[in-house]
């Protein structure tokens, strides 16, 4: 999706957000937010939305989430000190699959300062195959929670 699609994306495009305060190590030499650490914020706001939502107990759960794909596109920078609003939604919901997208808000401001996202394939904790009849169910009640219906924005 084009940067111009992206930054027209707002806080009530997501369902589900999550605060986070940025640390001083989370600077890279330019004295903005290393490009390492928003993947880092993408993971932990799919983690804490599954685990509070979604019934996934990581170290436990028959399913496990792999990531296939990710990606950021960086619209405007985050330096220390900040607290970010991370934002989540999912774009796509398929049988053993999901497609998140994750907008990056810093607080007290509308614009979007990144959108990013990945895709989890949800598969067995034992085998790494997804099961024959896809995600569970309380994942996937979870999940369609935050599907998106302006995912064509």
């Amino acid at each position: 999706m084009a940067s111009e699609g992206l930054k027209a994306r707002r806080r009530s495009d997501y369902g589900f957000q999550l605060e986070y305060r940025t640390r001083w190590s989370d600077n890279d030499m330019y004295h903005h937010l290393n490009n390492s650490v928003y993947y880092y914020l993408f993971d932990s706001v799919v983690n804490t939305y599954l685990i509070k939502h979604c019934a996934l107990h990581p170290p436990t759960s028959p399913q496990i989430g792999l990531v296939v794909n990710s990606n950021c596109t960086y619209l405007a920078p985050i330096e220390f000190p900040a607290i970010v609003d991370l934002a989540l939604r999912v774009n796509k919901l398929g049988k053993s699959s999901v497609t998140y997208e994750i907008g990056v808000f810093e607080q007290g401001k509308d614009e979007v300062m990144a959108v990013g996202g990945f895709v989890h394939v949800f598969v067995d904790r034992d085998t790494r195959r997804p099961a024959t009849t896809g995600m569970s169910e309380a994942l996937k009640r979870g999940l369609q929670d935050l599907v998106s219906h302006k995912a064509s924005l």
